[in-house]
């Protein structure tokens, strides 16, 4: 009888402690916090010092890449579902989706920074535009807790969906000020915590703040306290509009382009940015959450200052109110279009208004319609800044791109052209696939891509004083991105946290593409993707990681044509390629041709 006893005991014991019996381990929390528009080359102990000790803690991601075109919601979209934008659609800031956006002013250029224009867009497009499912709509389906904070627009890709105010937690600059809803029981807790119901205004020219102090409040008084208390794995992206807005915007060069991007105002939005994620870090400690959180920090893109400076363009040549004599207009490459292909051309953005450079009159975002028809026209102009798409919704497309092309190249302004695939190969340009480009997105694909020239200001090093031509409102010496140049691909990544491993220098390409894949890891999401083009889990910055994979170095040329060559720079990690640098010889920076 006690035989018998001691063998059910042993039994149940066995039973308690198999594995099949062990309750699953959770994952990790995770945040994501985005430092849009900073450089890499920037970050040092004096500039940064919250974000170096992170980068020299944790993992330095010292092979960097933004996704080009190098642009906010492209990028948010790389980092919301870890697919290039070929599968996306989401090509730049400002796209042609293939009709009028009533929420844009029924412009067919809209510019997607905005919470109505991207539900106008899911709507349109089947309810998700993306075509991906992202990691915070994933995390929300298994139960997780989830908040996207921050700047308007990339914070709602994260999880589009969660517009009702159910689920994902979104804030940006337009709650409370009738922008998305908000469920009423964390309305309550806002104000509870003392905070208002929405975020002060932006500050643009000068460091942002005080807007960036109540994201952060709304982080580390209200979200992270209630998914303490959730008691479930929790996903928070955090996006800082610095030191984006401000470089973008200061003056400290008065339209020269020294110090551009370096002055006392950027600098400033850097330290701005530093002392959110110093903050956010210090809240995590106080509320028992760091041991279990890890923290991926990660740039959209990187950043230049904006020259006007052409010798080729006829715009130029023309005389604007508001424009330095001699430089460039917004809309430049739309206005150089018309005149070459002798075509009208017509304003997107204000009601299909003809314009006419001669009476001192351009596209007022830069966007521009060309030909006989505007409600038809030929080729559509969607301005980015450091780099344009053009599209060509006509059946005459295949015969037009070529001219396109060709005059293109007679432009010192432009710097690498590529070409969408389905026009064939045509000299001088490289294909859209050659970059990521042609996926399965459900948005219009640009016929063309045209990058802008970059050039280096001389201070030694080149990732932190790089130029380049902008089709921006933004004057000469303010700030920009978009292009193809290593000064804007070479955005600031590291990583910190219990699944990242210490004190690592990683070598090989990243991505912002992986920072998706690696977080769906991290979560163990099961998602199925309907694109190919994804980025790779960075499995050597982990714990007990693989080991660190050896890229190839690439350079791909195009047929020559007037004498350029658009070369493209990039290195592969299996069959996941990313994307240095490319143009013509002499006019990006970054370029190696040999």
């Amino acid at each position: 009888m006690q035989l018998r006893k001691f063998g059910i005991l042993a039994a149940v014991l066995a039973g308690l402690t198999s594995p099949a019996a062990t309750a699953p381990s959770q994952p990790n929390n995770v945040i994501l916090f985005v430092t849009d528009g900073l450089r890499a080359a920037i970050v040092d102990d004096e500039t940064a010092p919250a974000l170096s000790a992170l980068r020299r803690d944790g993992v330095d991601f010292a092979n960097p890449h933004s996704l080009f075109p190098t642009f906010t919601t492209a990028n948010a979209s790389a980092f919301a579902t870890g697919h290039y934008l070929g599968d996306t659609g989401d090509f730049s800031n400002v796209i042609y989706p293939g009709f009028p956006v009533a929420n844009a002013g029924t412009s067919v250029t809209p510019f997607l920074e905005q919470d109505d224009v991207i539900g106008e867009m899911d709507r349109h497009f089947g309810g998700n535009y993306l075509n991906e499912t992202t990691v915070l709509a994933a995390a929300r389906g298994r139960g997780f807790s989830t908040a996207a904070i921050g700047k308007l627009g990339p914070v709602l890709i994260q999880d589009s969906a969660a517009r009702e105010g159910t689920g994902t937690i979104i804030v940006d600059d337009d709650t409370g000020n009738g922008g998305l809803k908000l469920a009423a029981d964390f309305q309550a807790a806002v104000k509870a915590a003392g905070l208002p119901p929405g975020p002060p205004p932006r500050s643009d020219s000068t460091p942002n703040i005080n807007q960036q102090r109540y994201f952060l409040d709304v982080a580390t008084k209200v979200v992270l306290p209630r998914f303490k208390a959730a008691g479930k794995p929790f996903v928070l992206v955090f996006w800082s509009r610095d030191p984006d807005g401000t470089q973008h915007n200061q003056n400290d060069g008065d339209g020269k382009l020294v110090p551009g991007i370096n002055g006392p105002s950027s600098l400033g939005a850097i330290r701005n940015a530093d002392s959110n994620l110093r903050d956010l870090r210090a809240a995590l400690d106080r509320l028992g959450l760091a041991a279990t959180t890890d923290i991926v920090v990660s740039a959209d893109h990187g950043f230049s200052t904006v020259s006007k400076e052409s010798k080729t363009s006829s715009a130029a040549k023309s005389r604007y109110d508001d424009v330095a004599t001699g430089s460039l207009p917004p809309g430049f490459m739309a206005i150089d279009l018309s005149r070459a292909l002798k075509l009208p051309l017509v304003d997107p953005d204000r009601f299909r208004a003809g314009i006419d450079p001669a009476n001192g009159d351009y596209p007022r975002r830069g966007n521009g319609l060309v030909g006989n028809d505007p409600n038809k026209p030929d080729i559509i102009v969607a301005a980015n800044g450091g780099s344009d798409l053009i599209y060509l919704p006509q059946s005459n497309a295949a015969s037009l791109a070529p001219k396109i092309v060709q005059f293109l190249l007679t432009q010192d302004y432009v710097s690498g052209i590529f070409v969408d695939d389905t026009l064939g190969r045509v000299a001088g340009a490289l294909p859209l696939s050659a970059i990521n480009l042609e996926g399965r997105a459900l948005t219009p694909v640009p016929a063309i891509v045209v990058n802008f020239r970059s050039f280096d200001t001389g201070c030694g090093t080149p990732l932190t004083c790089a130029v380049e031509v902008a089709d921006s409102t933004l004057y000469q010496g303010q700030g920009i991105h978009g292009s193809f140049s290593r000064a804007d691909t070479a955005n600031f990544m590291a990583a910190i946290g219990p699944d990242f491993k210490a004190h690592y220098r990683d070598g090989a390409p990243v991505s912002n593409a992986d920072i998706g894949m690696t977080l769906s890891r991290l979560l163990d999401l099961k998602r199925e993707p309907k694109g190919k083009l994804t980025g790779r889990v960075i499995g050597e910055a982990l714990r007990n990681g693989e080991a660190e994979p050896r890229p190839a170095s690439q350079i791909l040329r195009s047929e020559p044509a007037q004498g350029l060559t658009t070369v493209l720079n990039y290195q592969t990690v299996g069959e996941v390629k990313y994307f240095d640098a490319a143009g013509f010889e002499g006019r990006t920076v970054g370029l190696r041709v040999k």
